[in-house]
C-alpha cells in the first residue's frame, strides 16, 4: 500500500519519503503489521493543517505559497 501526503515533505519527521518534486511524501507498507496508527493518526493532523496552494501554481510560475 502506498500512503500519499500532499504536503508530506512539510511534515519535518522522517517518516513519510519524498516523492516528486514538489511537497509530496509517501510511506509504502507491505503488510498491515507495519502501519503505526500513532505515525497515521499524527500525519493525517499535520495533513490537515499544513496545506499548499496548488490552484494558483500555474500563476505563480512554479511557486507555492502555504494556505495555513
Amino acid at each position: 500500500m502506498r500512503l500519499l501526503f500532499w504536503s508530506g515533505q512539510s511534515f519535518d519527521e522522517s517518516g513519510p519519503h519524498k516523492e516528486g518534486s514538489f511537497k509530496a511524501a509517501e510511506a509504502r507498507y507491505t503488510a498491515v503489521a507495519q502501519v503505526d496508527a500513532e505515525d497515521l493518526r499524527r500525519w493525517l493532523g499535520k495533513a490537515r493543517d499544513i496545506q499548499w496552494d496548488y490552484k494558483n501554481i500555474v500563476r505563480r510560475k512554479g511557486r507555492l505559497e502555504r494556505l495555513k
